[in-house]
């Protein structure tokens, strides 16, 4: 997604390659939803941490819903 779009996906890095986030930020001023991913499974002890596949889904299906009810007529 590039600048300028209404909804981005912004990827975080962790303190090191093995985990990290990604933000899905929108232009409307709405606030940004996180999903995080950890690839250590003794760190992933929260139900909100995901593997990095999970999030990258879970990111990209927001995105597309949101983009999606931008397009959609009402």
């Amino acid at each position: 997604m590039a600048e300028g779009d209404p909804i981005r996906i912004i990827p975080h890095r962790g303190v090191d390659d093995d985990c990290g986030s990604l933000e899905v930020w929108f232009a409307d001023g709405r606030k940004s939803v996180r999903f995080y991913w950890d690839s250590l499974v003794s760190r992933r002890l929260s139900p909100n941490t995901f593997t990095r596949e999970q999030a990258i889904e879970k990111a990209t299906a927001l995105a597309r819903a949101e983009l999606h009810k931008l397009d959609t007529p009402e």
